[in-house]
């Protein structure tokens, strides 16, 4: 039976911990405040939806969502359903012009890739703007996830792992994400109801088994899990399920749940429809390597998330050969945002042909990943020279899988030999060299 290791992120949404991997994948900072702050914001969709009137976009490495749902429900709000489809984003009043006509509606295309199905499916669940410690319990407790985030924070030792955790889960962030002098979320940012409702309905549609999945249908019935999901969407789940049966001795359940849908889900339910009446919204999941669905797909994208797990444990998604694969994937003022400063990704992305940045965070000052583009214009914060001189020392030797299908170890492997062989300086004689620390 499947495993899921989640935790609470510092901004109350739900992160992950990989077994396998012996790691993270959202870091303690707030994994609905990243998805916001690294991929969202540095889209620009005021300064974009003046100028189109579609979006496609590719998610690689969906997982449980954020990256996707973030946008959406960033759509949402700020353009769709606010004042009658017009909204107020920093100095700029964008309007979806003629969003109540179906032949000139907002079209939104997202594909969104993982191997995780069981994660993918349970992405329209997740609790996010959670206010955990209303008591001293956790529902919840593993203790490799509690020894992997107790690294992660200087503690007094005198403190239990249950009391450690829950200082972490405590610690908040109290900054808001600002931008263009406009208050856009708060330490505890929410996915609304209506967009876990659009991505339920997607993927039910798109992918039918989901109702009947073993692993899903545990999940949701483990009350060690409750804490992390979100019930009344569950519910949901569940009503659109039992649909389909005939009169029989489960009715009494289907009468329980179709209550619920009715007490709790009927408003963000009808909101949800609307939506998808005033937006063609489109959600493509596919499940499998990334690199395959790839180079079968034939679409441009104007925008891709590139949210895959760390380049030096899996890499495979983040060679100079699949960025290549990329390079034929992305409009000509298309954008890859990623959350990564890795110089040997900053290196792949400059060889691939692409120009090279860094995503500034506003209310944070300072710069929390790379973009990457075929127009220049649309790269704001270029690299400095340290940044490039960086990107020519052995830090910035690229990973490399010539035919796309060679597995993480082999790449790594590679990637030794040729760091091990290389007669670039390293990176920390550079940085020693260089007198002072930089903000990358």
């Amino acid at each position: 039976m499947y495993t899921f290791y989640p935790y609470f992120t510092n901004d109350g949404s739900v992160g992950l911990f990989s077994p396998e991997a012996d790691d993270i994948y959202h870091s303690t900072y707030g994994a609905l405040s990243e998805a916001l702050e690294k991929f969202v914001l540095p889209m620009e969709l005021s300064e974009f939806i003046k100028k189109n009137n579609q979006i496609k976009i590719l998610d690689i490495c969906y997982g449980i969502g954020y990256n996707s749902k973030t946008f959406l429900d960033f759509f949402i709000k700020n353009f769709l359903l606010k004042n009658n489809t017009t909204a107020a984003i920093g100095s700029d009043n964008i309007s979806l012009k003629n969003t109540n006509k179906k032949s000139s509606n907002f079209n939104i295309y997202i594909k969104a890739i993982d191997t995780d199905k069981t994660l993918a499916y349970l992405s329209p669940f997740i609790v996010t703007g959670k206010k955990f410690f209303r008591s001293n319990k956790l529902s919840f407790h593993d203790e490799r996830v509690e020894k992997f985030l107790n690294k992660k924070n200087v503690i007094s030792n005198e403190n239990s792992p249950r009391e450690k955790i829950k200082y972490l889960f405590s610690n908040r962030t109290k900054k808001s994400v600002i931008n263009n002098g406009k208050f856009l979320g708060s330490r505890n940012p929410k996915i609304s109801p209506v967009t876990n409702i659009i991505f339920l309905l997607e993927i039910i549609n798109s992918h039918p088994e989901f109702l009947t999945d073993v692993n899903i249908n545990h999940i949701l019935t483990d009350k060690k899990y409750k804490e992390f999901l979100a019930r009344d969407i569950a519910a949901l789940f569940n009503f659109k399920r039992n649909q389909g049966y005939k009169y029989t001795l489960l009715r009494r359940l289907i009468v329980c749940l179709h209550n619920i849908y009715y007490n709790h889900l009927s408003i963000s339910y009808k909101k949800a429809l609307k939506c998808l009446k005033l937006c063609d919204f489109n959600f493509d999941l596919k499940i499998c390597d990334a690199r395959n669905a790839i180079i079968e797909d034939k679409n441009t994208y104007n925008f891709v998330f590139l949210d895959a797990f760390t380049p030096a444990k899996c890499p495979a998604l983040w060679t100079l050969d699949f960025f290549k694969l990329l390079y034929d994937r992305i409009d000509e003022d298309g954008i890859i945002l990623t959350y990564s400063n890795s110089a040997s990704v900053r290196k792949a992305f400059l060889e691939s042909g692409f120009y090279v940045g860094k995503i500034y965070n506003e209310s944070e000052s300072k710069f929390i990943g790379t973009i990457a583009s075929k127009n220049k214009s649309l790269i704001k914060n270029e690299l400095s020279q340290y940044d490039l001189g960086l990107l020519n020392t052995k830090a910035g030797i690229v990973y490399r899988d010539k035919n796309l299908n060679a597995s993480n170890e082999a790449i790594i492997a590679y990637h030794k030999s040729e760091v091990e062989t290389s007669d670039l300086e390293s990176s920390s004689s550079y940085i020693k060299k260089s007198g002072r620390k930089h903000n990358v």
